[in-house]
């Protein structure tokens, strides 16, 4: 099976359990707490069956297939657990950047935010919808915690896993941070960058799942170790080419207005290398784009001619193929620790990462 079929069939095998587990979650809410609750909860339910590639889910099955495990139904619901985290992360990540969209529809406080307004209850809509999508976020967090608990394995192997994803989530939340005072300071350090890409995405999104599908297995600390360093390259790629989506990309496409990230303000090496390569007159314009909540369409077309004709565009691009090649060879290096089938699916997938358009 190629790459792509392969992504879809774990794919297809997720977004089942999801459903499966999404309509127990919707009827049990609504018979234990009522309306108010099971409403709220339906809106983490939206946004975790929005879909995306699964990629931390599917990531979490190779893993633990690469390293001889063969309990489907297992990994699958493990897989279920690490996407509704996702859909934790995502919601929380679209208050903190003020985002409207998410996969072409409405993020879920702006979600909650309307369902406020539509029963014309008391207060402000915008806070009660930050509120309530937080409490929806943080809920499906906790019951993802409930399900890698009930993983039918050994207890120690769950314990190791969901350590794993702790501090996984741990490095991530620094990341997170980080992220946001990048955006708060006139020029961050390209090692302020450089964390973002591997304590943000990095760890999250490939070291972790991984791991999660090693453990699982019954791989010890040599697997996990000689993952590492395909992992981390292989993240750095991934958002360095999120970024690169995030300002050239096709609305479409990905499911969110590209000018979100000069609006927000976010500073990524484009930005960096811009800034270094550009004149005076030009830098100050981008500057003053950066963070401005009013940004045109006609100023945001300025500020992609001047992130592109900088070379900042190129510099990324090539960034983003030292790290596919740095993966490709610590991959080469463990290769037959691991089944062909497992290493096949990764290094197909760190190639794809180049020509990604969502």
């Amino acid at each position: 099976m190629d790459f792509k079929a392969q992504l879809q069939a774990y794919k297809t095998v997720i977004d089942q359990d999801i459903a499966t587990y999404a309509q127990h979650v919707a009827s049990s809410t609504n018979a234990q707490y009522g309306a108010y609750p099971s409403d709220v909860t339906s809106v983490f339910l939206d946004v975790l069956g929005r879909g995306g590639k699964r990629i931390r889910g599917a990531l979490a099955m190779v893993g633990y297939e690469m390293c001889g495990g063969q309990d489907q139904q297992m990994i699958v619901r493990a897989a279920t657990a690490l996407e509704m985290i996702n859909a934790y992360i995502l919601m929380v990540d679209d208050v903190q950047d003020r985002s409207v969209m998410r996969r072409g529809k409405a993020t879920a406080h702006e979600m909650l935010a309307d369902y406020h307004r539509d029963r014309q209850l008391k207060g402000d809509a915008a806070h009660t919808g930050v509120s309530l999508a937080l409490n929806a976020a943080l809920a499906g967090s906790h019951a993802a915690q409930m399900l890698l608990a009930g993983l039918s394995v050994d207890a120690e192997l769950r314990v190791k896993a969901i350590g794993i994803i702790n501090l996984a989530m741990v490095v991530t939340a620094h990341g997170q941070t980080q992220d946001i005072m990048n955006e708060l300071v006139d020029r961050p350090s390209l090692d302020d960058l450089e964390h973002v890409l591997e304590w943000k995405t990095a760890y999250y999104t490939f070291l972790n799942p991984l791991c999660v599908g090693m453990v699982l297995a019954g791989a010890g600390c040599e697997d996990t170790d000689a993952i590492r360093d395909y992992a981390l390259h292989t993240g750095r790629a991934f958002q360095i080419t999120d970024d690169i989506i995030g300002v050239f990309g096709d609305d479409k496409q990905t499911g969110k207005n590209a000018m979100d990230d000069i609006r927000e303000g976010k500073q990524t090496l484009l930005t960096d290398y811009a800034f270094d390569h550009i004149t005076d007159d030009d830098a100050a314009f981008l500057r003053a784009m950066l963070g401005n909540e009013s940004l045109t369409t006609d100023e945001f077309a300025r500020c992609k001619t001047i992130i592109e004709s900088s070379g900042a565009l190129d510099n990324a691009r090539e960034a983003a193929r030292h790290h596919i090649r740095t993966a490709l060879t610590a991959l080469d290096t463990h290769a037959e620790r691991w089944s062909p089938a497992g290493v096949g699916f990764l290094r197909d997938l760190a190639g794809s990462l180049l020509d990604r358009s969502a």
